[in-house]
């Protein structure tokens, strides 16, 4: 029905939409509410890493699960999130590393965010 390129701006715009709104929860709102998150990394540090890497729509659902997650039901600790991807081989092109993707099954891994200096 709709073109390819127009759903993709959308999905673009959305992705922006989210991550905004996360940066927004981080620098304004989250100092007023201390350091309350039960996993490392913390649940809007998790939705930032979620959103880079997966579908826009997976990640919203596996951020809004992870923040139910994080209370006192739940013993919390290192969860870092895991993605499904085909990764196509890229011999000779230089790109700088942003996030280590670390197999944990078939065309799933953990996403681990690069540390650059």
């Amino acid at each position: 029905m709709y073109p390819k390129r127009i759903l993709k701006n959308w999905k673009m715009i959305l992705k922006k939409l989210f991550k905004k709104t996360v940066k927004f929860y981080q620098y304004f709102i989250s100092p007023l509410l201390g350091n309350n998150c039960r996993y490392y990394p913390s649940c809007s540090e998790y939705a930032l890493w979620e959103i880079e890497c997966d579908n826009v729509f997976m990640a919203l659902f596996k951020s809004l699960v992870r923040i139910l997650r994080c209370n006192q039901l739940f013993k919390g600790g290192i969860d870092y999130p895991i993605i499904k991807r085909k990764i196509k081989p890229f011999f000779g092109i230089k790109k700088e590393i942003v996030f280590w993707l670390i197999p944990v099954g078939k065309n799933k891994y953990l996403v681990i965010k690069a540390h650059n200096e």
